[in-house]
């Protein structure tokens, strides 16, 4: 199966930034930019995890050859069992360590039903799981009408059930009356999960969008005809998105049509920048850094989340967490914030370490 290196590279690039904005030294100092918007709006914060999404997408170009040589059968074993492994893992994650500090001293158990069902690694599970069902029985053009009729699907709901507030929101309303308010993420000061059971709909089209740019890249040698189609497709979809914006407000936290286009816009600019900078130019950019990442990246994404969960868990003088500790001992005297940054690049470039190794060794972990 040939490979084509400007798409590993942009799924290494996504997972570095997931790690840094991730892993904030202080999120109350971090710079605007680190930061998601607070509601309507946009930052580069705000295109981590729709490009996971377009590159689990782009995964789908690659191997849909050798899916087709199996049986339909054979392809949902394969398809579900990686889905349910990527969702086990979302939630085990959010739930680890099973325990939390008692207000008396202690440790005390979690109980289930105060655990979060839906997540990021849930998200792309699902995103996953639907997107391949998709793609297995859709041509291009068909997927094409497909993601429009989602997009457009889910803004007639969020229309019909609710509005675009915190509060009112549809995809709140369907995950409070199907899962409970205990199971909902809670970081907005109410429970409302931004990776939510309908707002999942349109991040499905995060998925069929970079499939789409795979799908067309891998057809024939890139030349700059082809480079330019991309890059104009990208451009129009970010002007889309601009226009759409103006009724249906760009909104991250719960996945608006117009944040899609958006989102896949800049994807595809992206990936048309690193095309661009990797084959049309001598010397070509060198991108080794960012290919460690491409290379582990659902490990190396747990590892940096489960080192974050421990330093979290464990105290230091019993009340500082280890996490604090590090970041006021060390990297806050630096400044509030070039301090948190410093920090979150540190703890990234300790995830790229350990990919380094893996990398030499050629340990390379998949589901």
């Amino acid at each position: 199966m040939k490979r084509y290196p400007s798409l590993d590279i942009f799924r290494g690039m996504t997972i570095c930034l997931m790690i840094i904005v991730n892993t904030q030294g202080d999120w109350g100092s971090a710079y605007e930019w680190l930061l998601h918007a607070p509601w309507h709006g946009f930052t580069p914060t705000d295109l981590v995890f729709p490009s996971f999404m377009f590159a689990v997408g782009n995964s789908l170009a690659f191997v849909l050859g050798k899916w087709k040589e199996k049986s339909f059968g054979q392809f949902m074993a394969k398809v579900s069992r990686r889905a349910i492994i990527l969702f086990l893992l979302g939630f085990i994650m959010y739930w680890f360590p099973f325990v939390n500090w008692a207000e008396g001293g202690g440790v005390e158990f979690i109980p289930f039903s105060d655990t979060r069902i839906w997540g990021v690694l849930q998200r792309l599970a699902v995103g996953y799981f639907v997107g391949a069902i998709m793609v297995w029985y859709l041509k291009p053009k068909q997927i094409w009408i497909a993601g429009g009729i989602m997009l457009l699907a889910y803004w007639l709901i969020m229309y019909a059930f609710g509005d675009y507030s915190l509060e009112n929101n549809a995809p709140r309303k369907l995950d409070v009356f199907l899962f409970g308010a205990s199971h909902l993420y809670m970081g907005e000061g109410i429970p409302f999960d931004p990776e939510g059971l309908l707002s999942t709909l349109p991040a499905i089209v995060n998925v069929l969008g970079g499939y789409l740019l795979g799908n067309y890249i891998k057809q024939g040698e890139m030349n700059y005809e082809k480079l330019a189609k991309i890059l104009l497709v990208g451009c129009v979809l970010i002007f889309a998105a601009v226009c759409w914006h103006q009724v249906f407000p760009i909104n991250k936290k719960i996945w608006t049509s117009s944040y899609v286009l958006l989102t896949i816009g800049l994807d595809i600019c992206i990936i048309a920048g690193i095309i661009y900078t990797l084959h049309f130019i001598t010397p070509p950019w060198k991108y080794g850094f960012f290919e460690t990442f491409g290379k582990n990246p659902l490990f190396i994404y747990l590892l940096s989340q489960y080192i974050a969960i421990f330093m979290f868990f464990f105290r230091v003088d019993g009340n500082t967490s280890v996490y604090r500790y590090v970041y006021q001992t060390i990297f806050e005297p630096i400044g509030p914030k070039i301090g948190s940054l410093v920090f979150s690049v540190t703890f990234m470039l300790l995830c790229w370490g350990v990919g380094k190794i893996l990398d030499r060794k050629n340990i390379y972990i998949k589901v």
